[in-house]
This record gives C-alpha cells, sequence and structure tokens, in this order.
C-alpha cells in the first residue's frame, strides 16, 4: 500500500493465502496503491492469491510493533515484483512515489494496472519507462485484473527475465515460436524485439487463445500506427523534432512487407488530442500503437516510446533512451529496425542496415523543420521546406534524405501550380537523381523520379520501372502506392490503378489525396458511383481540398444527376476547373448561351491549364473540329495535366476519332 493510513481492512485482507505457486520469495509480489484505490488493490490481490501468486499488500501483512515504512522497505527488497495500482491518487501519493523508485532501485520488473487517465508526472514517467500497463477501460476491471494474474504469473516463471526489457533466452524463444505462426526464430535484440514481438505474434504476454479474439479477427495483427512524439522539452519547441521522430519509425517500418503501418497524414490527424488510443486505433483500423516523448536539452536527447495494444489498451512495452543527438537515428534504428531483423528471420525480408551517427546535427535539425513546414501542404510551407532542406545539403552534402525529400517539394510545386512546371520538374528530376547516387535504395527518390517521367516526360515505361523498384522497396508506404498508381492511371489500366489507391487509403485512412486519387481513378473507369464516394470521402476529411469538388461534379453530371454536379461545381475552389465545368453542366441542362458565356470566361483566363480545359470542354459539347486545336496547343507546351488524357471522361466523344488516335499515338498511348 502505498499510504500509511491503514485505512479498512476488507475480508479479502483478513483471509489467509493459499500456498505459494512459484518458488523464490514467500510473497514475490508487492502491491503499492494509494488508499482511495484499496478496492481495486485488494481486488487485484484475492486474484493474484487464488492463482497461487502470494502478495505483499499492507496494511494486512505489516507485523505488529514494527515501523511501517521498515516494513514496506523490507517486503520491497524481498519481492520480485512490484504491481502498481495506477491512478491520479497514486500519482499523487509521496509514498507510492517512493515506493516506486525503491523497487525500481531494486531492479524489480513494475506492471501497473492503469484504473483512469490521469497523466504521469516526471518522476512516474521515469520510473515507469521500462513497464507494462494495463488499462481498467470502460468494462470494469475483472478482465484486466485477469490480464494483471498472467502477466506476473509469466514474470514469475522460472527461467523468465527480471524485466520485460530483458533479452528473451534462446531456448524461451525456440518454444514460443513453436506455438505461434508468427514466431520469431533466431537471435533476440533487446527491448525493440520485445515491441516486433508483441506486434508480430503477441506469444510472450498472451496465450494462444487471444487469436481468437474478435478485434483481431477484424483487425490484421501486424498493423500499427506511429503516433506524433509529444515534445517534452523545457520551452516546448521541439515539435519539429518529435515529429521527425515518428516518421522516420514510420518511414523504416513501411518497409516491411505484410506490415501494416498507418501513414503518417492519418496518424497525425490526432496531433494534440486527448483521446484514447483505443479510440484512435480503431479509428485507424490498426491492432497496435506506438506513442512516445521526445526531450532535447542542448545535444542531448531522451525518447521514450511505448506500445500499446488498441483491444484493451494495455502497455505492452516500454523504453526510454538517453543519447547524444548525433545517434538520434539510432534511436530510430532500435525503435524499429529490431522489428525489421526481427521479421527478417520469419519473414525473409532484405537486410537492413543501421544507420550512423549524424554527421551534422545541424543539417538534421534543418531537415526536421523542413519536413514539418511541407507538412503545411501551402505555397508558403513549400517554399520554406525548399529554403530548410537547400540549407541542410550545405551542411551535409552526403546525406540522402535531405536531396530526396527535396526533389519531392519540387515536383509538388510543379504538379499544383506553385511552379512553373519545367522549372519545378527539371529541379524534382536533379535532386532525385542526386538521393540516388548518394543512396540507390531511396523509395521517394525513385517515387519522386518515376513521377517526373510520367507527368512531364510522358515517358510511362521509363516512370513504371522507376515506381515499380519504388513500391517493392516500401510495400507498405502509403505514398509510393499512391504514386505507383500513376503509371496504370496514366495508359488506362483502370484495374491496378484502383487497386494500388485502395491499399494506400487502406494505410492512410485520413489522407484526403488518396481518396481524391482514387475517385480519379474510379472515373476513369466510367464507375461513377465509386468515383462520387470516394470524392466526397477526401471533402469530409479535407472540405477545402482543390479540383474535388469539380471532379465530383463530373462524376455527379456523368450519373445524370445535373441539378446536384451544378451545386458542387459552384464550391469549387479554382476558377478555371469552376468555369470549366458550368460550361459543360450548363450544356447538359439545355443552357447554351450559360455555357457559352462560361467556355469565354474560361479562355479568358489564360491559366497555365486552360488548353487542355478548354479542349475538354468543346469534346463534351460535340464540337471535336473545335477540341483539336486546343489539344495541340496543350501539347505545344506541354500542359501539366495532359499525361492523365485516358482519364478524361469529357473526352469520350472522340473515342474513335482517327484524329484523337493520331493524338495518342504521338503521346506513346494505346488509341484504345
Amino acid at each position: 500500500m502505498g499510504e500509511g493510513d491503514g485505512a479498512g481492512n476488507s475480508s479479502e485482507a483478513e483471509t489467509q493465502p493459499p500456498s505459494p505457486a512459484f518458488a523464490g520469495s514467500s510473497r514475490p509480489v508487492f502491491i503499492s496503491y494509494a488508499s482511495n484505490d484499496a478496492p481495486v488493490a485488494q481486488k487485484a490481490c484475492s486474484a493474484l492469491e487464488a492463482a497461487g501468486i502470494l502478495c505483499w499488500i499492507a496494511p494486512r501483512d505489516v507485523v505488529p510493533g514494527t515501523l511501517y515504512a521498515e516494513g514496506i522497505v523490507g517486503a520491497i527488497d524481498e519481492s520480485r515484483i512490484l504491481v502498481l495500482i495506477l491512478s491520479k491518487d497514486a500519482v499523487a501519493s509521496p509514498h507510492v512515489g517512493r515506493e516506486l523508485e525503491r523497487a525500481t532501485s531494486k531492479r524489480h520488473p513494475i506492471v501497473a494496472l492503469k484504473v483512469d487517465a490521469a497523466p504521469l508526472t516526471r518522476a512516474f514517467e521515469y520510473f515507469l519507462n521500462q513497464s507494462q500497463w494495463i488499462e481498467t477501460g470502460a468494462g470494469g476491471a475483472d478482465g484486466p485484473i485477469a490480464k494483471l494474474v498472467e502477466a506476473v504469473g509469466r514474470h514469475l516463471a522460472p527461467g523468465s527475465a527480471p524485466a520485460l526489457p530483458q533479452a528473451l533466452s534462446t531456448p524461451a524463444l525456440k518454444a514460443a515460436v513453436s506455438r505461434r505462426v508468427w514466431g520469431i526464430a533466431g537471435a533476440v535484440v533487446v527491448a525493440t524485439l520485445v515491441a516486433a514481438y508483441f506486434l508480430v505474434g503477441k506469444a510472450w504476454l498472451h496465450g494462444p487463445g487471444d487469436a481468437k479474439a474478435p478485434q483481431a479477427a477484424a483487425i490484421g495483427d501486424k498493423s500499427i500506427a506511429v503516433l506524433p512524439f509529444t515534445d517534452m522539452s523545457e520551452k516546448k519547441d521541439q515539435e519539429y523534432f518529435g515529429d521527425g521522430i515518428a516518421e522516420g519509425i514510420t518511414d523504416l517500418l513501411a518497409r516491411i512487407p505484410g506490415v501494416k503501418v498507418t501513414s503518417r497524414t492519418s496518424s497525425f490527424q490526432f496531433k494534440g488530442h486527448n483521446e484514447d488510443v483505443r479510440a484512435i486505433g480503431a479509428k485507424l483500423g490498426v491492432a497496435y500503437v506506438l506513442e512516445g516523448s521526445v526531450r532535447k536539452s542542448g545535444d542531448h536527447v531522451r525518447v521514450t516510446a511505448q506500445l500499446i495494444e488498441v483491444r484493451d489498451g494495455s502497455h505492452l512495452w516500454s523504453e526510454s533512451y538517453d543519447r547524444d543527438l548525433a545517434d538520434v537515428l539510432k534511436v530510430q534504428d532500435e525503435i524499429s529496425l529490431g522489428l525489421v531483423r526481427a521479421l527478417q528471420v520469419s519473414m525473409g525480408t532484405n537486410d537492413l542496415v543501421s544507420r550512423p551517427t549524424l554527421k551534422s546535427v545541424e543539417s538534421y535539425s534543418l531537415y526536421l523543420q523542413g519536413r514539418q513546414a511541407f507538412n503545411r501542404y501551402d505555397q508558403a510551407g513549400s517554399d520554406q521546406a525548399a529554403s530548410y532542406f537547400r540549407q541542410a545539403m550545405e551542411l551535409d552534402a552526403e546525406s540522402a534524405l535531405v536531396p530526396a525529400w527535396l526533389a519531392y517539394v519540387y515536383w509538388t510545386q510543379a504538379t499544383f501550380g506553385q511552379a512553373q512546371p519545367d522549372t519545378g520538374y527539371e529541379e524534382a528530376r536533379r535532386y532525385a537523381e542526386r538521393a540516388l547516387s548518394l543512396d540507390p535504395r531511396s523509395e521517394l527518390a525513385m517515387g519522386v523520379l518515376g513521377l517526373v517521367h510520367i507527368r512531364h516526360d510522358w515517358d510511362w515505361a521509363a516512370g513504371a520501372v522507376e515506381l515499380d523498384r519504388a513500391v517493392a522497396l516500401a510495400p507498405g508506404n502509403a505514398r509510393i502506392l499512391a504514386f505507383h498508381s500513376n503509371a496504370p492511371y496514366a495508359l488506362g489500366q483502370w484495374e491496378t490503378a484502383i487497386r494500388d489507391l485502395n491499399a494506400s487509403v487502406a494505410l492512410d485512412p485520413l489522407y484526403a489525396n488518396g481518396y481524391y486519387l482514387l475517385g480519379l481513378s474510379q472515373l476513369g473507369a466510367g464507375h461513377w458511383s465509386e468515383a462520387e464516394a470516394a470524392f466526397k470521402k477526401a471533402l469530409d476529411i479535407a472540405p477545402n481540398i482543390p479540383f474535388v469538388h469539380a471532379y465530383l461534379a463530373n462524376a455527379l453530371l456523368f450519373k445524370g444527376e445535373k441539378q446536384a454536379a451544378r451545386q458542387q461545381i459552384d464550391l469549387e475552389p479554382d476558377e478555371a476547373r469552376q468555369w470549366a465545368g458550368r460550361a459543360a453542366i450548363n450544356y447538359a441542362l439545355g443552357r447554351r448561351a450559360d455555357s457559352d458565356a462560361a467556355l469565354k470566361r474560361l479562355t479568358e483566363l489564360a491559366s497555365p491549364d486552360s488548353a487542355y480545359l478548354i479542349a475538354c470542354v468543346h469534346a463534351y459539347r460535340g464540337e471535336s473540329d473545335a477540341a483539336f486545336p486546343w489539344l495541340e496547343r496543350a501539347f505545344r507546351q506541354k500542359d501539366s495535366y495532359l499525361w492523365a488524357i485516358k482519364g478524361e471522361p469529357y473526352l469520350n466523344s472522340l473515342n474513335g476519332n482517327p484524329r484523337y488516335q493520331v493524338f495518342l499515338k504521338k503521346m506513346n498511348l494505346p488509341e484504345g
């Protein structure tokens, strides 16, 4: 008991405990709790002792006539494990804090039963950084207490490691392998393998029956979301650093075939929210959530990570790393590459070599700030990101990370009208090639180079080669899967493009752009209802995303819902696409004068892609002779949207036209 108030002996406290089932200390478990948590503590004690695990709990086991504090210290020293009833009262209790400190000094493992959502103090965070947590949740304490008994029993079993983060013994590991489908064989790394072990097979803490739990049937056991790491620095000015740690781990885990890793865009939707991790995991469709914190001070960093099972909120593993800042990449490796190596044995993945220390801490800091700026998804953010990345390259010319991301920035600017297409795409090509010269296995650089080949060069074969290489390296990366869809989309291979994008949004369920691209592919395939659903999902996530209202209007127009299409096009923020949509929809409604006026306004805009859009409107209105000169003009000025011509339903009226077949052949596209 954490508080020496002697409050309330229950009838359970007065009963004689059964004979011990485990050798060693006569009372191997010390139960620490605050007085307000006495009912839960007594219930846990009764459950443990019913399983043959003797406990020391105050005031029951304080010997009359001895000093209270002396009795507690002696009991902790003689125990093998401390069970903590973790609550707001326990966090506030100095007695519980001292008991935790004593148990930690004796290297006793700690298993906590968390009964409320109280935040931890720094002291508790420190003492519990290697502890397993089990949360009670809304379903009451019975189930979690049963898990507590199981966990304590496994700690006390003969041959068990004295603390959770210690390496599992090889014989024990081999025994676990024989019992589990996703067993892990071979040499076992330290704490990170424990995280991997729970992710892959849950064999260490749970029995074989847990694989049949309802959630496991609905959500793959090998699925995880990495939440942004909380900035615990004194000045709260290291948010970008915590984000960078989480993003780095996500990118590394995405290289593991067969493991579902929710992408950054979806995981970071919950940044700054106090939502329960079980609810977050359910929304993201994963079995596990990795969360953590960073505390950066000068050239020193402390990173804490913990793995949580979504099904019941239990904290299966946690670890803290105190390192020089130059070793931060190795911290990411220790959290995530341990999992990669474990899966390499059972899944046969390629060896991924751990990265060296940073050559320039300042360069890495600029790189992380660049990624944070880029993630704002606006013109100012892209410009700022490019500036950060260029500064980082000046300090570390041998880093492949920075030019790969700078290439992605330039590609984004060229694609979304933030830069002149020719200039932006050529800069993207230059930095992607530079990154690949430094790291031939950079999937981001390969992906960007492939996109440049497709969207700018119209070299479909070269683009497909690069994108195939990228997705082979990172089959679980939602961004790379979305990139990969560009090659089949350009060629009109809708089934393949839709497959890529369905896989992408499954990994990144809150990524609006993923649903936008999926909608485009469904539109190209003539699946109007499916396109409508995808576009609406994108707008649910990001109501202000450009172009989506226009494409939703297209889907509704081709479904025959002309009035609904008209309402949608008025919501489109991009002026050129709004006027193009109005011209087509008014024509469909029989309002020729309004259609002509909208087309005239579109022609006057002279926007970068207006030639292509003007051609589309003329084709939709059945004016093929007027459409072809605008198509030729779009070709000459290398219109940035012409690469997607096979997916444009406005041009369907041109199918079978010999002039259109000649035009497609000129672009090296299939004519059908």
